[in-house]
């Protein structure tokens, strides 16, 4: 790893205005948008244009903050991941990932969780990383259960969409459970 923002197949990199497709790509795809609350009617070119530019020009340092996952071989956008929800008085914040369906089941959404988590926890000193995710979304479930996730419970019927009601499994991960099985980062 040549930096905190590198692993061995992604790095994670801020948004850029030329990133506005992948965001529009991550967002036509109803099924996969649920998953990230991104279900709206169709939005115009123009708006992911915008939209896109105005999160490339936040400063950074703020407390909730989207990054670009980019695959180190060819510098594709594979996704984004998130953080949000923060409070600094109880060490506590959320997460969220987007992969796009091409980028999917390579490892791309462990390898940028865990650059998320090691600087939450190593350099923000947060003690505990929170997430939600849909009890339908299987392939979420297993992910965050292989990385040290603990399930704490379970909302039910407690979103809506697609003419139904789906429940929201919560998942949670203290620093002490994340440096239980990783590294933690060297000054040298």
């Amino acid at each position: 790893m040549s930096d905190m923002w590198t692993g061995a197949r992604i790095r994670l990199r801020g948004v850029e205005a030329e990133d506005w497709r992948g965001f529009r790509d991550l967002a036509r795809n109803t099924v996969d948008a649920r998953n990230a609350d991104m279900v709206e009617t169709p939005a115009s070119d123009e708006h992911w244009r915008a939209w896109t530019a105005e999160r490339a020009g936040r400063a950074p340092g703020s407390e909730s903050f989207r990054l670009v996952i980019e695959v180190l071989d060819d510098g594709a956008f594979a996704g984004a991941v998130s953080v949000g929800e923060t409070d600094r008085r109880a060490g506590r914040f959320k997460t969220g990932i987007e992969i796009a369906r091409d980028h999917r089941r390579r490892g791309y959404a462990a390898e940028a969780t865990e650059l998320v988590l090691t600087y939450m926890f190593a350099e923000q000193r947060h003690h505990k990383c929170a997430v939600e995710v849909y009890a339908f979304n299987e392939g979420s479930l297993a992910l965050y259960r292989s990385m040290g996730f603990v399930e704490e419970g379970r909302l039910r019927e407690h979103e809506f969409f697609g003419g139904a009601y789906h429940d929201l499994v919560l998942f949670g991960l203290t620093a002490d459970e994340f440096w239980a099985t990783h590294e933690r980062p060297s000054v040298r």
